[in-house]
């Protein structure tokens, strides 16, 4: 992250505490905008976008949780709520606002740097989705692009049957009964005697022409046997 590319706002009614900041992210190479009160956040933001905000609760006219909000529904540019109250209750509703942290007073600055920093970095290096794409034996199971591939290429699978192999896959070794395989292909629990799920088994049995990779558990259920390792 360079330093130097970042610009941060304040929303802070403390003059004493916006000088102090202030001086402190200039020494270390910031951008850095200080206002008072949710009209001067206005005004700032019409002049320069902000890498991120600084924002306290306690401010005359809009509240910073009130500013929080409004500042969500206009963007996704990252906010560290600052206060002097540390109540859970505002430090939960803050976050579930959308601020991406919460720092309370009285704080070290070099805390609040360091903050604001791996905040940066979360936001600047958006984080790739983790592969869902498995191998098992001599098949690989690609669960985003609902494929399956064999020894013989191209297996073809009804969607129940995908969303069956799917459980299997991401829960091997580990016994899963009727009714849980029910809930999780068909989204809703049903009779325990239903065989919807036994014909499902002997159907994908058949297709990836193995008994063996999914054993029956006598009064629990099925066991998906192979060892599944993530695909490359």
């Amino acid at each position: 992250m360079n330093a130097d590319e970042k610009r941060l706002l304040l929303v802070e009614d403390d003059p004493e505490i916006r000088r102090l900041l202030a001086d402190f992210f200039h020494r270390e190479n910031f951008a850095f905008d200080a206002v008072s009160n949710g009209n001067e956040m206005d005004e700032a933001l019409r002049r320069a976008m902000p890498d991120l905000i600084l924002l306290d609760l306690m401010l005359p006219g809009e509240d910073g949780l009130a500013l929080c909000r409004r500042l969500r529904a206009l963007g996704n540019t990252p906010v560290i709520i600052i206060t002097a109250k540390s109540d859970s209750v505002d430090r939960i509703v803050g976050l579930e606002l959308g601020a991406d942290d919460y720092v309370c007073k009285p704080f070290d600055p070099r805390e609040l740097l360091a903050r604001i920093r791996a905040v940066l970095r979360r936001v600047g290096t958006p984080l790739s989705p983790p592969s869902r794409r498995f191998v098992f034996g001599e098949y690989q199971i690609d669960i985003d692009a609902r494929s399956l591939t064999g020894p013989e290429g191209a297996v073809a699978l009804t969607s129940a049957e995908f969303e069956l192999l799917a459980c299997f896959v991401q829960r091997p070794r580990r016994v899963l009964t009727r009714e849980q395989l029910l809930d999780l292909v068909h989204g809703r629990s049903r009779d325990p005697f239903d065989r919807a799920i036994d014909m499902l088994v002997s159907r994908l049995r058949k297709k990836l022409d193995s008994v063996e990779l999914i054993a029956t558990v006598r009064n629990g259920g099925y066991l998906f046997t192979a060892v599944v390792t993530s695909a490359p």
